[in-house]
């Protein structure tokens, strides 16, 4: 009978379990490589356990604690809300009335008896008593004491959202005319034929109700003397073009030829107004325009002039105050920008004092 083999001793079985050992032996590793396998095998297993083994204990929930704190924060507001009273009294909570009719807004009014009526006397209830929905009604009274009450039922027929059938019942009841008396003019009576005259009034002079009438002949005018009146005796002059002539004659300090007009911004577009003006006008022999001194004007006063504006007023500036007065014409083509034509269109208007 065979023996029995002994167990392997302690020594003996850590050489066979041996996880360096078994890493040489299996990947033919050596033993350097074999230390840092297993000690980052060792490295991963802390990485994934190590959160477990770590992880604070969750707080316990506690429902009566929690109440008690909303409790608190609710008392809290709640004494806020009462400490500012100042909100609350600025913007009052609105009531709002309830009426007697289920889904109405409005109160009822009752109906009464159809009678003869002013309706310049009455108000809305009163509107709505005789059968006007209410909206009708108020605008009814509103429309009347705007144009100082009614004076034809056509006026009362003609509002907005009023029913043909509720103004034909009322109608007969309204102690008003069917239609407003026509218009008298003091200044413009009809003749014995009954008929009025195109631009006629009382005196029989050729003048209408409100504007004379352009004369017919007209003698040139100084477009530089002239004022606002005398340019719109020119037919087809209003007095907001003449107010533009003006205006531009004043910022460029006088007008030195008729063929400026063209410049002005309304006439641009109109050449038969500015061919009107050109024949009704006229500019005086030796007429010297005031001109604007280079040397003391400042940004302000240089860039209202037309022919200026504000990049080159700005550029003129700034080139004095590097490069000192302007002596003549001839300095003030050295600035930038500013072209020959340019210069020579200014040039009746400046000086270099």
């Amino acid at each position: 009978m065979a023996a029995l083999p002994t167990p392997p001793g302690p020594r003996r079985l850590w050489a066979a379990l041996n996880p360096l050992r078994w890493l040489r032996r299996s990947f033919g590793y050596s033993r350097a490589e074999a230390r840092g396998t297993v000690g980052l095998l060792v490295l991963m297993l802390l990485f994934i356990v190590a959160p477990l083994l770590l992880r604070p204990e969750l707080p316990s929930y506690l429902p009566d604690k929690d109440q008690q704190g909303l409790n608190d924060m609710a008392a809290q507001l709640k004494a806020h809300r009462s400490v500012e009273s100042g909100f609350a009294s600025r913007y009052p909570k609105r009531e709002f009335k309830k009426f007697e009719r289920k889904g109405s807004r409005f109160p009822v009014v009752a109906r009464v008896r159809l009678a003869p009526f002013d309706p310049n006397a009455l108000t809305a209830e009163g509107w709505e008593a005789r059968g006007v929905p209410h909206f009708v009604a108020a605008r009814i009274v509103k429309y009347g004491a705007a144009a100082g009450g009614f004076k034809a039922k056509a006026q009362v027929k003609k509002m907005y959202g009023l029913d043909d059938s509720v103004y034909q019942r009322l109608a007969p009841f309204m102690q008003l005319p069917d239609e407003a008396p026509k218009r008298e003019y003091a200044n413009n009576r009809p003749g014995p034929d009954g008929k009025f005259p195109p631009f006629g009034n009382s005196n029989g002079e050729g003048t209408s109700g409100r504007f004379p009438r352009k004369p017919r002949s007209l003698q040139p005018f100084d477009l530089n003397r002239a004022d606002t009146t005398q340019l719109m005796q020119i037919r087809g002059i209003g007095s907001g073009r003449a107010k533009w002539v003006v205006r531009y004659r004043n910022q460029l300090g006088g007008y030195l030829r008729e063929d400026q007009l063209d410049e002005v911004f309304v006439l641009r577009d109109a050449p038969d107004l500015r061919d009107s003006l050109k024949k009704y006008t006229f500019v005086a022999p030796g007429f010297a325009p005031q001109a604007v001194n280079m040397n003391t004007a400042t940004f302000d006063e240089l860039y209202l002039h037309p022919y200026i504006g504000k990049p080159r007023a700005r550029l003129i500036v700034a080139y004095r105050q590097q490069h000192g007065p302007f002596r003549s014409l001839e300095d003030l083509k050295k600035v930038p920008v500013l072209k020959p034509e340019d210069v020579e269109k200014m040039h009746p208007y400046l000086r270099f004092d």
